[in-house]
């Protein structure tokens, strides 16, 4: 990250009320994210149109919701909404802490659905993601002004192991971000958890999820909800161990997936 940038996003977060955030307006990437992650400023009108058509379309969903209950809702398109949007990996590359806030906020306003809250309640998660958002849009701008000044570097996709090695790779890190949190460097353990997410996972997200799309955001919202959560929280080493050997079975599940699709393409060919 460049050390010019930081005063100067210390002091926007500030004012949008946000704490203890770790700023990542540059990372690599596995696979495709879409070249318009390297010409922000140009992309800015499409950015905020997207958010208000995102925006408009939660409050479909919740309105749906309060008029005719669960079965009226389609929760799931909550988060389909979302993966539909440029703007996602705008905010992925660039702001990783936020990106999170808005996976938050997305399984804030789903759970509410599927769990039948009051209106009330899911009205209060839509607000938590409509925050959210514009909070994320406003990063994405910042960021935008100082790409154009040549302060970022590129974004750039790393080179990709094959999908086996890469949740190897994924599961070794999840062990780290364990040990990093034991010795209470909780920055630490959090940093190395969006990186997993951001460098390796989402090289492998498209082939896994025509194997699996439902596990596939289960592991989203590990990565990106229940896991920092639960650093962020404080939460007793034995109960982050159990998140990630949760997870690490899921990514199990996943390499299966990946190594019979491998074996299924081998034998065609």
């Amino acid at each position: 990250m460049t050390t010019l940038l930081i005063p100067q996003l210390r002091r926007f977060t500030t004012a949008l009320g946000l704490t203890s955030l770790l700023f990542a307006l540059h990372a690599a990437a596995d696979g495709p994210v879409g070249e318009h992650v390297n010409d922000l400023e140009a992309h800015l009108d499409e950015y905020s149109a997207e958010v208000v058509q995102l925006i408009d379309r939660i409050d479909g969903i919740v309105g749906a919701y309060d008029k005719g209950g669960l079965q009226s809702a389609k929760p799931e398109a909550v988060v389909e909404a979302w993966e539909s949007v440029k703007f996602h990996s705008a905010i992925e590359t660039h702001h990783v802490p936020l990106y999170a806030s808005v996976w938050q906020g997305l399984v804030g306003v789903r759970t509410a659905i599927e769990q039948e809250a009051p209106i009330a309640a899911v009205r209060a998660e839509q607000e938590k993601l409509e925050q959210a958002l514009w909070q994320s849009l406003g990063a994405v701008k910042l960021a935008a002004r100082y790409q154009k000044r040549g302060l970022l570097p590129a974004v750039e996709a790393t080179e990709a192991a094959t999908p086996a090695e890469t949740i190897d790779i994924i599961q070794r890190q999840l062990d780290r971000v364990v040990a990093k949190y034991a010795e209470q460097l909780t920055a630490a353990a959090t940093g190395i958890v969006h990186d997993t997410y951001l460098q390796r996972f989402e090289g492998i997200e498209g082939q896994l999820i025509e194997q699996d799309a439902e596990l596939v955001e289960d592991l989203e919202v590990d990565f990106n909800v229940t896991l920092p959560k639960a650093l962020q929280d404080g939460a007793p080493v034995d109960k982050v161990r159990q998140i990630v050997e949760d997870m690490q079975a899921k990514l199990e599940r996943a390499k299966t997936l990946l190594e019979e699709a491998e074996q299924n393409r081998a034998d065609v060919f």
